[in-house]
């Protein structure tokens, strides 16, 4: 049985795994190798050839290493590091990165397109090509170089700390930059291309405004006209959320030949980051213009009371 002929059938490829595993642990009862197995099954039955010799692919661990040094830099290290230190400013730097990940991410939104989704994919239903010719290989390296470009975001967050912004380190903030390395690094492993790929597209869309906005507030005073749009990127994030979780849907309840149980993780994956976003967009815009909005109407108030005691007393003053 070759499983990569089933893998639309996600559930028939793990119990065919699952049982291998299992078999191999009765006959010899030993986790290590038990562990070793069940993962060069996984990679032999599910993976893509094209990813094991490229840095980083052959296993999780190099990725699960890097996010967990993450967290603990942004969590402990950092922090305790710039405890008794003055924020850096880095504008510079800041300019440069930013601007650096807007042509990046304007690059992999251009690539998305000519790989794919401007040259036949469905977005009802797209499968994964694990051929190799020209745009199934094209898209392959531009899913192994967004895996890459989540690994380089971790900077936003280590920047954050170098300048003391801690408000701006939130569970949101910490959870999308540590979740995001591990789901590129899956999808440049088993599933480079298809559905998965159009949360990508639509994430580079959004990371070009995103990082065009930060370089823009990076530049000084003088350029904070420009960055009247902080509400409208925040919504476009959250209208993301709820195209991924419409095509996800979509997915889930046609017959695609694309694995159900990653759609189903796509679907909440997508659900969560749409409350999280929605949860950050009440406390950040509508509190505020509410609490705005009374603020105005205390002052208007206050300013007809003060002019109606102004037109008490000046008969008085003048008598």
């Amino acid at each position: 049985m070759d499983v990569r002929d089933n893998f639309t059938d996600f559930t028939l490829a793990s119990n065919y795994i699952m049982q291998l595993a299992i078999d191999e642990y009765q006959a010899d009862r030993n986790w290590t190798r038990l562990i070793d197995r069940y993962w060069n099954l996984v990679e032999d039955l599910l993976g893509d050839p094209r990813a094991k010799h490229l840095p980083f692919m052959d296993n999780p661990l190099p990725t699960l290493g890097m996010v967990l040094t993450y967290l603990a830099w942004v969590l402990i290290i950092g922090p305790t590091y710039m405890r008794d230190r003055k924020p850096m400013q880095l504008t510079n730097t800041l300019f440069y990165y930013n601007l650096g990940q807007v042509l990046l991410s304007a690059y992999m939104f251009y690539e998305h397109l000519m790989a794919g989704w401007a040259r036949g994919y469905s977005l009802t239903c797209q499968p994964v090509d694990y051929s190799d010719d020209h745009l199934s290989r094209r898209m392959f390296n531009l899913c192994y170089i967004y895996y890459l470009s989540k690994l380089s975001e971790f900077a936003d967050t280590v920047f954050f700390v170098l300048r003391k912004k801690k408000s701006q380190i939130s569970y949101l903030h910490l959870y999308h930059h540590s979740l995001t390395p591990i789901e590129a690094w899956i999808l440049t492993k088993f599933l480079a291309g298809g559905n998965t790929t159009l949360p990508n597209i639509i994430n580079n869309f959004v990371h070009t405004l995103m990082y065009l906005y930060y370089m823009l507030s990076s530049m000084g005073p003088r350029y904070q006209k420009y960055l009247f749009w902080k509400q409208f990127l925040t919504e476009i994030q959250i209208a993301q959320f709820i195209i991924c979780i419409g095509h996800a849907i979509n997915a889930l309840f046609t017959d695609c030949a694309y694995p159900k149980f990653i759609t189903f993780l796509l679907l909440c994956n997508a659900s969560i980051f749409f409350v999280l976003f929605m949860n950050f967009y009440l406390e950040n815009y509508r509190k505020k213009a509410t609490v705005k909005a009374v603020q105005e109407a205390a002052s208007i108030t206050a300013s007809g009371q003060h002019q109606q005691t102004v037109s008490t007393e000046t008969p008085k003053k003048q008598q």
